[in-house]
């Protein structure tokens, strides 16, 4: 096909889902054009490494153009979308505007603070390589301010709470225990780590909720045995930066509260019709078309899709996005004059899994639910295998070694950027 007769694809978004479909569609007679804010894809299971000095922000992310070099149907443009008309088929961002014959949404989610403003404010998100880095500093910087703060503010200071007992806030928690047990007392040997006091507050009865109740009870145990206090059917309702409150009427004083307990859809201008549903999510048809809209998709954990298996819309995994992808992918190779060849999308769960440590992790599979040394291997075996480039398997391989034999590692680094003096203000163009 000629590039003048080329259908023009965008995909809003690089994680999961955007970077699987153009993966996928990269060989097919289109011109695809990739749009993120950020130039890389991050691995969002391993930011909580990140955060806790495990590994370095380049582990786990990855340069679209790297992804893309030998690839001439692929476009990576660097920008935020502003809004979009499905009207006349455009999106609009910060740098340019770009006409489309299809397009696809998968610019995922963000933080979802409840509409409280203060805990907006004061506590630490980490959805995002930067948003882990700032927090891999404020965690360090806490140890390095104690030292020499006075014994009768010390109490907040060593306090850590983490709010969301799911995957994110039971690996954050396990981490930072981990940090306590092992490597702060040797990096800090004239302080007294027996007053820090690690939290992790989850609203319903059990950590873990999306899981097997085997895994519930074990991640809970696991984290117990590593001197984490977990509270459950505990509901925060406020946060001043110095006091978090429960709707119990419960407080603890802390200058760190870590913010885990839940996601809502990245909202786009001109996206606000009946399709947008609970948590800013767009429903979807069985192909991951936006009911309503025509040659407009959605797919990852922006995507609600209603099926007999998941009436309430599919978990926000990286597997279902990965999965959504390739079926999307598929259909439109196939065509818009073949749609009635075109396959419904049907999620098959190939299991779940979290790490609360080392040797200590929960794995629930279809037919099987494990936990502990093994399930702790599978763990890292899984999420090695689903790392991008050989090289950041390299780096990530030694650093978990040198991890596991030593309970160590060298990336204690305090990095603080400033700001930049350049603007791309000026850099306006059309595609």
């Amino acid at each position: 096909m000629s590039e003048v007769g080329k259908k023009r694809i965008v995909i809003l978004g690089a994680g999961f889902a955007g970077l699987k479909l153009a993966r996928e569609l990269k060989q097919s007679d289109n011109k695809i054009f990739l749009i993120d804010r950020h130039n890389y894809h991050q691995f969002q299971p391993l930011m909580y490494q990140v955060a806790t000095s495990r590994l370095e922000p380049s582990s786990i992310s990855f340069p679209l153009r790297k992804v893309f070099q030998h690839e001439k149907n692929v476009h990576v443009r660097l920008a935020t979308v502003e809004g979009i008309d499905t009207y006349s088929k455009m999106v609009y961002t910060n740098n340019f505007d770009i006409k489309y014959d299809k397009l696809i949404i998968a610019i995922g989610c963000t933080t979802n603070y409840f509409g409280n403003e203060r805990l907006k404010e004061y506590a630490m998100p980490m959805k995002s390589v930067t948003e882990s880095m700032a927090l891999r500093n404020r965690i360090l910087l806490t140890f390095e301010k104690a030292l020499y703060t006075p014994e009768k503010d010390l109490k907040a200071m060593m306090n850590f709470v983490i709010v969301g007992g799911g995957p994110t806030g039971v690996e954050l928690a396990g981490a930072i225990a981990e940090m306590k047990k092992f490597i702060l007392p040797k990096d800090y040997p004239d302080m007294d780590f027996s007053n820090l006091n690690i939290f992790l507050i989850e609203g319903t009865d059990a950590t873990l909720i999306s899981m097997s109740e085997n895994a519930q009870k074990f991640s809970r145990k696991y984290l117990e045995e590593l001197g984490v206090i977990v509270k459950t059917n505990t509901l925060v309702s406020d946060y001043d930066g110095d006091v978090v409150t429960f709707q119990d009427g419960g407080k603890i004083e802390t200058k760190n509260v870590v913010w885990a307990a839940g996601v809502k859809g990245n909202l786009l201008d001109g996206l606000k019709g009946d399709y947008l549903v609970r948590g800013n999510r767009l429903k979807v048809d069985r192909f991951n078309e936006i009911e309503g809209l025509e040659d407009v998709y959605a797919i990852g954990d922006i995507a609600y899709m209603e099926t007999e298996k998941y009436p309430r819309g599919h978990p926000q995994l990286a597997n279902v996005a990965i999965n959504q992808a390739k079926n999307l992918a598929q259909n439109i190779i196939k065509g818009n004059d073949n749609k009635d060849k075109w396959t419904p999308f049907e999620y098959i769960d190939k299991g779940s899994m979290a790490t609360v440590g080392k040797k200590r992790a929960v794995v629930d599979l279809p037919n099987y639910k494990f936990q502990g040394w093994f399930a702790w291997i599978t763990w890292m075996a899984v999420h090695f295998w689903l790392i991008l480039s050989v090289k950041n398997k390299l780096v990530i391989f030694i650093n978990w070694m040198m991890s596991y034999f030593n309970n160590d590692s060298t990336l204690r680094i305090i990095l603080r950027a400033k700001k930049s003096k350049t603007s791309d203000k000026s850099m306006t163009m059309k595609t």
